[in-house]
C-alpha cells in the first residue's frame, strides 16, 4: 500500500526498539519524521536515513537533561508537528520489590518514565499543530485495575502508573485544547526492554500503533489505548 501525506512527526527516543520501529512505519506511510537519539552515532537511524533521506531528520536529545531539551526546542521552534510522541522507558530487575529496590534505581525510573516525558510534553506543546496529537509510550503494566496477579516489575509498573496520572492531570488542566492526547501501550514486544520471550515483534506492535495514531487524529481529549486500539482500564 502506498501513502501520500504531508504530515509531520517528532518522535523522541527513536534509536532502537519501538521508537525506531514507529519512525520506520510512519516513514513508510509518507510522514516526514524528526527522530531523536541520545547518541550522535546511531546505526538504526542511520540505516533509515539511507532509505528515507528526504523525509527523515535526525536530532539528538536526552530528555533527562533540561538544557538539551531547551536547545532542541530552540532548534525546532519554527516547526509545526501533527504528532509529538515521547518514547522513553527504562526498567529494573523483574522480581525486585519495593522493599529491595535502591533509592537510586527508583528515582531513575520515576524520572525517566514519568517526570521527563511529561516535562517534554509541557515544553513542546506549542510546537504541535492546533489539532495535532501529543502522545507518550506508556504500558499496560501501568494499569492499576489490571494489577491482579504477580508478574514482577513493581517499580516499572509504578512509574508508568505515575505517567498515566500526570497525563490525566495535564488533560484536566487543558479542557479546551483541540489536541488529541494518547497514552499508548505497545504490548509485550521483543525489544531490549521486553526481552526475547515477548509475544510481539517490533513490526507487529508498531504497525498497530501507527494505525491507532492515524485513527485517533482529530479526537479531542485523552485516551489510554493499546497497539490494537483497545481501551486499557486505568
Amino acid at each position: 500500500m502506498s501513502y501520500m501525506t504531508d504530515r509531520r512527526a517528532l518522535i523522541i527516543g527513536a534509536s532502537r526498539g519501538i521508537g525506531l520501529g514507529l519512525a520506520e512505519r510512519l516513514l513508510e506511510r509518507g510522514w516526514h519524521v524528526t527522530a531523536t537519539s541520545r547518541r550522535a552515532d546511531d546505526s538504526g537511524l542511520a540505516d533509515l536515513a539511507q532509505r528515507f533521506d528526504e523525509h527523515l531528520h535526525r536530532e539528538r536529545v536526552d530528555i533527562n537533561i533540561d538544557d538539551q531539551v531547551s536547545e532542541l526546542h530552540e532548534r525546532l521552534a519554527r516547526a509545526a508537528f501533527d504528532l509529538i510522541l515521547v518514547n522513553a522507558g527504562v526498567t529494573h530487575d523483574r522480581w525486585e520489590t519495593m522493599a529491595e529496590v535502591s533509592t537510586e534505581t527508583f528515582q531513575h525510573l520515576m524520572i525517566t518514565n514519568a517526570l521527563s516525558p511529561m516535562r517534554f510534553i509541557e515544553r513542546f506543546q506549542d510546537l504541535a499543530a492546533p489539532t495535532g496529537t501529543l502522545a507518550i509510550t506508556s504500558s499496560g503494566q501501568g494499569s492499576i485495575a489490571n494489577n491482579t496477579r504477580v508478574t514482577g516489575w513493581e517499580v516499572y509498573r509504578a512509574s508508568k502508573s505515575a505517567l498515566n496520572q500526570l497525563m490525566r492531570s495535564y488533560a484536566t488542566r487543558h479542557p479546551d485544547s483541540l489536541h488529541t492526547l494518547l497514552l499508548l501501550a505497545p504490548g509485550w514486544v521483543r525489544t531490549e526492554l521486553g526481552g526475547s520471550d515477548a509475544t510481539l515483534t517490533v513490526e507487529q506492535s508498531t504497525t498497530g500503533l501507527a494505525d491507532v495514531i492515524e485513527g485517533q487524529t482529530g479526537a479531542r481529549g485523552l485516551a489510554f489505548l493499546d497497539y490494537a486500539g483497545r481501551t486499557i482500564p486505568w
